[in-house]
């Protein structure tokens, strides 16, 4: 069978690269610590811990590559509140996650974690313990703030303030338990998820589904004839790098999900599989853009570049390289044309956050059941995908995942959401959508000189004057 030759050639030729690369940068460490009297299990932890700490760093970049990403994708007045959204995602994720998530991920009932709250009762002492609790923080950020391009230009800051703690104290956090906890129920399943294209990137999409229908789309995005207005971001030069910001910090989030340094044939292969599904999405999404609209549209490629890298997430080291390249492609295309949907359906997702996270989450998610295996870096891994001929159980076990976490984070969110509209509010004032977010939340604009005719302080009256190509044709500020 062709996937099982490709498997196995690109198998032994990583194998082969890595035992020389471990050779050259593992080795003299090791002697080293063998002339000063370390034993070999403490080189083996501090090894761990390092690899550890620089991936839980790189996830930690990509929350940069994001604010990037969605404030270019979005336009000039709304740039601060993009970039503060992101920022603040972490801070709260720290607090949030402290206080309650870290629990709830922890041991307890197959539903949530009961201890481990405030990192009550935690071994504190030991240093791999607070290494594994700092990771983790990382990805429950991460979750959060794929809300924050989805919901851009239009929702009230305190609103995402509480959005964001409850996202990272309680609905992440319990999807985290089910799938990455050993008692979890998922996990007792079989369910598989590497990295989190369930777990972290469906999570986020689902939460935004959930506000959208309940925010409602920017002014001006869709007439009264049911025609789709496009409203361009502001600086394509900027999501540009964000985009390129995030595919280097994956590196952190797919390859440092093997959460040791122990199995540099794992760690080489998930580094492998996680390029391949991103340069197969990126291609793939230029290409089907370029055959609808006639153009390569840049939005759409950096998002297809996204949604191969999504996709690849969950089975990253569960699939050979032929498959790695197949998943990205299909991400790739299928990015593209949700996209297209959504904004038919009148859903006006600024930055493609549904389609990238939601649906290449979804794809990423089912494609373990459909070319997985396990072991992978085994002389003889045991195919689990049914197209492999590991039969129809994966796959099952796969959709169960996808719909128990879409039924908890959707069901959970919306309330959310609802409590927020009816309470403290969800959406700004016409007034302010239509001047800009950037003023009315924060008091400042992102852009300030003579290129926008402010002056040398970029201020007037104490209020930013926000460009006029901000606005869209015919608005005019209030």
């Amino acid at each position: 069978m062709i996937w099982k030759r490709l498997h196995r050639i690109g198998r032994l030729a990583l194998q082969g690269a890595l035992a020389g690369l471990a050779g050259s940068l593992l080795l003299p460490a090791v002697a080293l610590a063998q002339e000063q009297g370390i034993p070999a299990e403490d080189v083996a932890t501090r090894l761990d811990a390092v690899w550890i700490l620089l991936a839980a760093a790189l996830v930690f970049v990509m929350h940069p590559g994001f604010a990037m990403l969605e404030s270019g994708l979005t336009r000039a007045k709304n740039t601060v509140n993009v970039l503060m959204k992101n920022f603040i995602n972490v801070a709260m994720g720290v607090v949030a996650f402290y206080l309650i998530g870290y629990g709830l991920t922890g041991q307890g009932t197959p539903l949530f974690g009961t201890e481990g709250f405030m990192m009550i009762g935690v071994d504190t002492k030991d240093p791999m313990t607070l290494i594994y609790f700092v990771f983790a923080l990382m990805f429950c950020a991460t979750a959060a703030t794929i809300v924050s391009g989805a919901m851009a230009e239009r929702m009230r800051w305190p609103a995402y303030l509480i959005y964001a703690f409850v996202m990272t104290a309680v609905i992440y956090p319990v999807v985290a338990k089910w799938v990455w906890t050993s008692d979890g129920w998922l996990a007792e399943l079989g369910f598989m998820d590497f990295a989190g294209s369930t777990v972290v990137h469906l999570v986020g999409a689902t939460s935004a589904l959930a506000g959208l229908l309940l925010l409602g789309a920017r002014i001006g995005k869709y007439g009264p004839d049911g025609r789709i207005h496009a409203i361009p971001g502001h600086n394509l030069p900027m999501a540009t790098l964000g985009a390129m910001i995030l595919w280097f910090g994956w590196y952190g989030f797919n390859v440092g999900s093997t959460l040791g340094a122990e199995n540099p044939a794992l760690i080489g292969w998930t580094a492998a599989t996680t390029t391949m599904g991103a340069g197969a999405g990126t291609l793939a999404a230029m290409f089907t853009i370029w055959i609808i609209s006639g153009k390569p549209d840049l939005s759409m490629t950096l998002n297809g570049a996204l949604g191969g890298l999504v996709a690849i997430t969950a089975s990253t080291a569960f699939v050979g390289f032929a498959s790695a390249l197949l998943i990205g492609a299909v991400a790739g295309v299928i990015v593209v044309l949700a996209a297209l949907a959504f904004d038919r359906l009148r859903l006006d997702d600024p930055v493609g956050a549904l389609a990238v996270h939601g649906i290449g989450g979804i794809w990423g998610t089912l494609s373990i059941g459909l070319l997985g295996y396990t072991d992978i870096t085994s002389a003889e891994p045991t195919p689990v995908g049914l197209l492999v001929g590991g039969g129809l159980s994966q796959l099952g076990v796969q959709a169960v995942g996808i719909v128990a976490t879409i039924a908890w984070v959707f069901g959970t969110s919306l309330a959310l959401f609802a409590a927020i509209k009816y309470t403290v509010g969800l959406r700004v004032t016409p007034e302010e959508e239509m001047e800009g977010l950037d003023v009315g939340e924060h008091g400042t604009g992102a852009y300030h000189g003579e290129m926008f005719g402010l002056g040398s302080h970029g201020l007037e009256g104490g209020h930013h004057r926000t460009p006029r190509a901000a606005y869209l044709p015919g608005e005019s500020p209030a």
